[in-house]
């Protein structure tokens, strides 16, 4: 009778830590639940007329941020904790990492750009007068975009080249326009409410609290991460670095327009094709992905791979390979499998896996200005 009265309370026990667990994850996954925004709004230093960063918050020595409550609002200073070393978070531990970086702090400083030309300036033969759309490209004063379906092998993808003369133009959505946890759209839903030409998937930013998230000028999270970060600049420069030397001062300072925090890098730092990655076996094998490809300031291309089905997806050490080809000095991992769908001139043009899936976020290029 003991015996009996022992194992049912151990049942007792299993089944209420099961409804605990199952609340628990509803609460933090599913459910959607606002989160705690920075708040920083960046501004584009390169906008002034004497070309002298004007960041729009400068951060006293000593200084931490601590978050605040609304995407709008101005974050507080402290001055809790010592002064952040040069290089990132100081050299502390990261606990709940997900990912690594096969490139080094080293390797991230000589990743130096050179051409100063305004994007305004370049490409100026990418673009029309008026818009002129066909059933695979679109031009206008603003934005040139070509998409192509590239067999290679198995493996089936989907190429946007574009330009773009103005960087406002590359923009991000959050689904159900709302910075948090458990908010999802379809990008089809995000590309057509932003009146996307071309949108993919970003780096589902709401399935973790870790790393750099910034959108469209606003840091809304800069948590330490030991995966690679991929940062746009309003001067169309894009960088890849470990997560370890990204800086929420030179993001401000350097006028930040969009972190992602997936990864893990695609490309060293002078262009050459990355054949280690600090990831898992799982991960580098063949999938469908998403990633960004940079070739100059004004010039980028975004790349869906197919998968698990007709088309066999494509591995990390392939999918460097491929960027390297195209010519691209700079490239990044975006979220993939399920994840990966581009929407071309609202419609679906990829084959997603399983039908594909809702984000938290997408990449995507939309008009800044109204064109007659």
């Amino acid at each position: 009778m003991k015996k009996r009265s022992v194992l049912r309370n151990v049942l007792i026990d299993l089944a209420c830590t099961a409804v605990a667990l199952t609340v628990f994850a509803l609460f933090h996954h599913v459910l959607p639940r606002q989160q705690e925004s920075l708040g920083i709004v960046i501004s584009n230093p390169y906008a002034t007329k004497t070309g002298e960063p004007s960041a729009s918050l400068s951060l006293p020595e000593g200084a931490v941020l601590v978050a605040s409550a609304g995407a709008s609002d101005v974050p507080t200073l402290s001055a809790r904790g010592g002064r952040r070393q040069s290089g990132g978070w100081g050299g502390q531990t990261v606990s709940g990492a997900k990912g690594g970086s096969a490139l080094t702090e080293e390797d991230e400083a000589v990743q130096e750009e050179t051409d100063q030309t305004p994007i305004s300036e370049k490409f100026s033969d990418k673009y029309t007068d008026t818009v002129t759309v066909t059933e695979n490209s679109y031009q206008s004063p603003n934005v040139s975009i070509t998409v192509t379906r590239e067999t290679e092998g198995r493996a089936t993808y989907y190429l946007a080249d574009i330009y773009v003369r103005d960087i406002t133009c590359f923009q991000s959505a959050l689904a159900q326009n709302t910075y948090g946890t458990g908010f999802r759209d379809s990008i089809e839903d995000m590309a057509m409410l932003s009146s996307a030409i071309v949108a993919v998937n970003g780096d589902y930013y709401g399935n973790t609290r870790e790393g750099v998230v910034i959108r469209n000028g606003v840091i809304y999270r800069a948590n330490r991460t030991d995966c690679d970060v991929c940062v746009l600049y309003y001067n169309g420069v894009m960088k890849v670095m470990p997560g370890s030397s990204f800086s929420v001062e030179e993001a401000i300072a350097d006028g930040a327009w969009q972190a992602w925090t997936f990864g893990p890098a695609l490309l060293d730092t002078d262009g050459s094709v990355l054949t280690d990655f600090a990831s898992t076996s799982r991960i580098i094998s063949a999938n469908p992905r998403t990633a960004i490809g940079y070739y100059e300031p004004g010039h980028y291309c975004l790349v869906v791979v197919d998968g698990r089905g007709e088309s066999a997806g494509i591995t990390l050490p392939d999918l460097s390979e491929l960027f390297h080809r195209l010519g691209c000095t700079a490239a990044y991992n975006l979220d993939g499998g399920n994840s990966s769908v581009m929407v071309w001139q609202n419609a679906v043009i990829n084959d997603p896996s399983g039908g594909g899936r809702e984000s938290s976020d997408a990449l995507l290029i939309a008009e800044v200005k109204e064109y007659d």
